[in-house]
């Protein structure tokens, strides 16, 4: 069952700037050291964090957690698999309440714009959800 929906845009030109003027202060305050330490590593590390940034902004929509720190949401990829959200502390709280027992996450970005989408699950079927093509 769908227990919540998200979904961030971040325009990369936007960011780039954003970066550049507040570069440590940002990734400080935005992102894990996980996070950094993934975007370091890429060509265009700042389209990682962009895309990033997008994830964490989807996943907040997703839980209705307005005011979750950052360091709440981090996303974590192992090489040759897909990218994870992971949540700690206030959205992981919030998560255990709604009974999230598995988050779906989609990445995509280019050089103009980075978004992220999560959708919030559980195990448990509602009886408003159908089978396709039944």
């Amino acid at each position: 069952m769908i227990l919540g929906l998200g979904i961030g845009l971040v325009e990369v030109p936007r960011f780039e700037a954003m970066e550049e003027r507040h570069r440590e202060r940002l990734h400080a305050k935005v992102f894990t050291a996980g996070e950094r330490a993934y975007a370091s590593r890429r060509k265009r590390g700042y389209e990682s964090l962009a895309v990033r940034l997008a994830a964490k902004l989807a996943a907040r929509r997703a839980l209705g957690l307005a005011s979750a720190g950052w360091h709440d949401f981090e996303v974590t990829r192992a090489p040759g698999r897909p990218p994870v959200m992971r949540f700690h502390g206030a959205a992981a709280d919030a998560a255990a309440r709604l009974g999230v027992t598995d988050v779906a996450l989609t990445l995509t970005h280019d050089a103009l714009c980075c978004v992220g989408q999560v959708v919030l699950e559980s195990a448990e079927r509602s009886e408003s959800d159908t089978e396709v093509g039944s």
